[in-house]
C-alpha cells in the first residue's frame, strides 16, 4: 500500500470521528514529509530502521509507513476503517443516499486545516457530484478571510482543478459575513463571480432580536445570497463549549427567505446541529428551500452530512427541497437565477 495514501487515510477517519487536531496534524504532517522524498530514500530510511529521523515522522506514523511499504493495510488503519464502517448517524439512510453535494466547506486559505486538493480528493471518494469551496471573508480575520486579490487567486486554483475532472465539480463560493449594517462582506464585482454565496452572522450574536432580525434581512434580501448559514450560531457541544442561540423574529426571517429564495442551511457539524428542530419547522411551514451542508474544515468533516440527513428526514423535510439533493445541472440553474 502507498505510505502516502495510508496516512492520508488515517487523517480522513480521525477527522471523521473528531479526534484531537494534534494527533490529525501528526499524520498529515507525516504524509508531508514522505511526499518530498524520493521513494529510493524513503525504502532506504525505512530498511535501516531509521525513518523516524525524517522531520514530522512519529513512531506510529513510521510503523504505519513501514507496515505500508510491506504492501499490506497498516494494523492502524485498518482498524480505524473497522470502526468506520458504522455509520455516524442512526437513520436519515434515505435522505443521506439522496444527497449530491455540499455547498459549505473551508480549506486552509481561510481556517480549514488542509489544501484544497484534499478536500476534492475526499468529496470525490465519498461520492459527491459537487462541493462548493467557502472559505471566510475579510471581516472574519480571526479565520484568515480571503480578501479580494487572495479571492481572485483562489478561483484561478479552483479553475485549474476543474478542468481535470469530467465527473465532479468544484463549485466557486464563500461564507461572506453579514456585516452590523446587514451588508455583505465582500464586493458586488466579486460575489458576481462566484456561483455559491453563504450569508452567516459570526459577531455579536447576543445583539437583541430587533438588531439581529435587521442584520439578517439585510442578507437575506442582498441579490447575491443563496443560503443562510448557521443561522442562530448556537454551540451545544464540543471543544470551543457551548452558546445559546441569537434571538431572532424567526417567521419574519424564514419568510423573506422563501420570498427571496435564499435555502436555509442544515449545518451538519455535530457542535452546531444549527437550526434548532423547532425552526427547521418554521422553515418547512414558511415554505423554504433549505441546503444540507458539511461545514467541513477538513476532508474526515465532509462526511459529517449524515447527521444532517438524520435530523432533516427525522423532521419530515421533503428530499426535493433540499437542494443539495439536486443534480448540478438543476442546482446550477437555481443558483443562476441570483445572477
Amino acid at each position: 500500500m502507498d505510505p502516502i495514501e495510508a496516512l492520508d487515510e488515517i487523517s480522513f477517519w480521525l477527522e471523521r470521528s473528531l479526534a484531537p487536531t494534534f494527533k490529525v496534524q501528526a499524520f498529515r504532517k507525516a504524509a508531508d514529509a514522505v511526499r518530498k522524498l524520493p521513494a529510493d530514500e524513503l525504502a532506504r530510511l525505512v530498511a535501516s530502521g531509521r525513518i523516524t529521523s525524517l522531520k514530522g515522522v512519529g513512531s506510529r506514523s513510521a510503523e504505519v509507513i513501514t507496515q505500508a511499504m510491506e504492501d499490506r493495510v497498516p494494523d492502524y488503519l485498518d482498524d480505524l476503517r473497522e470502526k468506520g464502517a458504522v455509520a455516524l448517524a442512526s437513520g436519515g439512510d434515505t435522505l443521506r443516499a439522496a444527497l449530491r453535494g455540499d455547498l459549505h466547506s473551508h480549506s486552509n486559505w481561510s481556517d480549514g486545516g488542509s489544501p484544497i486538493e484534499a478536500m476534492v480528493s475526499a468529496a470525490r471518494t465519498l461520492g459527491r457530484e459537487y462541493l462548493a469551496l467557502t472559505d471566510h471573508s475579510p471581516n472574519l480575520t480571526i479565520a484568515n478571510g480571503l480578501s479580494v486579490e487572495r479571492l481572485e487567486q483562489q478561483l484561478g486554483i479552483l479553475d485549474g482543478i476543474n478542468s481535470s475532472h469530467d465527473d465532479f465539480r468544484l463549485l466557486k463560493g464563500i461564507e461572506v459575513d453579514i456585516l452590523e449594517d446587514g451588508n455583505l462582506d465582500q464586493t458586488p464585482d466579486m460575489l458576481d463571480k462566484l456561483d455559491v454565496v453563504v450569508a452567516s452572522v459570526h459577531s455579536k450574536l447576543r445583539a437583541d432580536s430587533k438588531t439581529m432580525t435587521a442584520r439578517m434581512l439585510g442578507g437575506i434580501s442582498d441579490p447575491h445570497t443563496n443560503v443562510l448559514g448557521h443561522c442562530t450560531g448556537r454551540l451545544v457541544q464540543g471543544s470551543r463549549g457551548t452558546r445559546p442561540q441569537s434571538e431572532f423574529d424567526a417567521p419574519k426571517v424564514f419568510k423573506e427567505c422563501a420570498e427571496w429564495g435564499v435555502a436555509v442551511e442544515i449545518n451538519s457539524r455535530p457542535e452546531r446541529q444549527d437550526p434548532p428542530d423547532d425552526l427547521i419547522k418554521l422553515a418547512l411551514d414558511a415554505g423554504c428551500l433549505f441546503s444540507i451542508d458539511s461545514d467541513a474544515h477538513a476532508p474526515g468533516q465532509l462526511d459529517f452530512l449524515q447527521y444532517g440527513a438524520q435530523r432533516a428526514e427525522a423532521l419530515g423535510v421533503p428530499t426535493e427541497r433540499i437542494v443539495t439533493t439536486w443534480p448540478l445541472a438543476q442546482l446550477q440553474e437555481w443558483l443562476s437565477l441570483k445572477k
